[in-house]
């Protein structure tokens, strides 16, 4: 019978920091795209303010960056998906009820 194969790692764990670190200038790079149809930081902030059950929760600068980044994802994706739902049903225009029909599979991939 042949000896278990050793297990190894290629090394250790890069460290949190360091991960941190990485993802720094990305946040930068978000902050000085054009803003144009995005959400500002204060609004981000406002929304989820709202939502805190403790008022003393504080959000860092580049969480509110990534967050404003991703509701502008999801609500162009939910336009293009709309608008894709009034062309398969022959219309010009896109209406409430078209947003209505892709939401439930755009929160599922979302």
């Amino acid at each position: 019978m042949a000896a278990p194969a050793a297990t190894g790692t290629a090394g250790p764990p890069p460290r949190p920091c360091a991960r941190f670190r990485e993802a720094a200038p990305a946040a930068r790079a978000m902050e000085e795209r054009d803003t144009r149809g995005g959400f500002g930081k204060d609004t981000v902030d406002r929304l989820l303010r709202r939502h805190f059950r403790d008022r003393r929760t504080r959000v860092n600068g580049d969480a509110l960056l990534l967050m404003a980044e991703m509701l502008k994802v999801f609500v162009r994706e939910a336009a293009a998906r709309a608008a894709r739902q009034a062309q398969a049903e022959e219309l010009r225009t896109v209406d409430m009820e078209h947003v209505e029909k892709v939401l439930p599979q755009l929160l599922l991939d979302f």
